[in-house]
């Protein structure tokens, strides 16, 4: 069995350097695969690759790839860019010479975006490369491990969808005996309306003729036999590899158009509540497979 569900959540913490970080991937059912993508700023170069990496690993599912970084403080050097502190003082000058505004102070200057940095070992070409590709590290052992749980589910849905399709082969045989008497039912129903409309008078040869034809739009042979064609598809599905959400969903949906037609052509109580115990028995396993990827 090689089912694979499409919830799950797996974690990986890291560091190197003056950084340490956190890698979170977590999904839920969704019709195709949507990969979503977070990171600290400085980081983008990574969502491409941890797309691809997802990709590589799932078919469906939302799956959300969250990193969290941060930098110790540093006591190295620090870097003014002072051409960025010019940029920001052109900028406001007209509105300091027309009194609107106040000359900035200098922590005021060194607070603004760009203008201060620290020089560290991380700004070494070699060292950012380094600290990428152990996150990317982590982001795809993350991706790993949300696999396994998500194939951890998929053994569990196994389990559950395999019952579902006992019962509903056990309801099938129930079903077939309960219509072996349908024909003979609905033969002996409409003699008797006839008789009651007619009275004696009524033809014999009409009976049996009219009979016949009632007794043959009520057989549910052909919808028993589809039952029974699903099932062993069913389970080949289940046995086959690769995604199998999408063809069982089908099948349940195929599961129910015949149980609707089996209890709609029913002539007996007990064919009426096989169908409709057997439709209780396919809604809880669409319900099963919606979880399936």
């Amino acid at each position: 069995m090689s089912l694979s569900g499409m919830t799950g959540f797996a974690r990986r913490d890291g560091a190197q350097g003056a950084w340490t970080w956190t890698t979170e991937v977590r999904s839920v059912n969704g019709r195709t695969l949507d990969v979503r993508f977070r990171a600290p700023a400085g980081f983008e170069s990574l969502e491409r690759l941890a797309r691809e990496a997802a990709q590589a690993r799932f078919q469906r599912g939302q799956v959300g790839i969250t990193v969290q970084a941060r930098r110790a403080e540093s006591m190295g050097a620090a870097r003014i860019h002072m051409d960025v502190i010019e940029r920001y003082l052109e900028a406001i000058s007209p509105l300091i010479e027309s009194g609107r505004a106040t000359a900035p102070t200098a922590d005021g200057l060194l607070a603004l975006r760009g203008v201060l940095d620290s020089a560290d070992a991380d700004d070494d070409p070699d060292a950012r490369a380094a600290l990428e590709a152990s996150l990317l590290n982590d982001i795809v052992g993350a991706l790993d491990d949300l696999a396994k749980a998500r194939a951890r589910e998929g053994r569990a849905l196994g389990d559950l969808i395999e019952g579902f399709l006992a019962r509903i082969d056990a309801m099938t045989i129930r079903a077939e005996t309960a219509a072996s008497t349908q024909p003979q039912l609905v033969r002996d129903r409409f003699a008797r309306r006839l008789v009651e409309l007619l009275g004696e008078a009524a033809p014999q040869d009409r009976i049996i003729q009219e009979a016949a034809a009632q007794a043959a739009r009520a057989d549910v042979r052909e919808e028993l036999d589809r039952i029974r064609a699903h099932l062993i598809a069913a389970r080949e599905i289940i046995d086959s590899a690769g995604p199998a959400g999408r063809r069982l969903d089908f099948l349940a949906q195929e599961f129910m158009r015949e149980a609707n037609t089996l209890t709609a052509k029913s002539a007996s109580a007990e064919l009426t509540a096989a169908g409709l115990e057997l439709k209780t028995v396919i809604d809880q396993l669409r319900e099963q497979v919606q979880n399936v990827e």
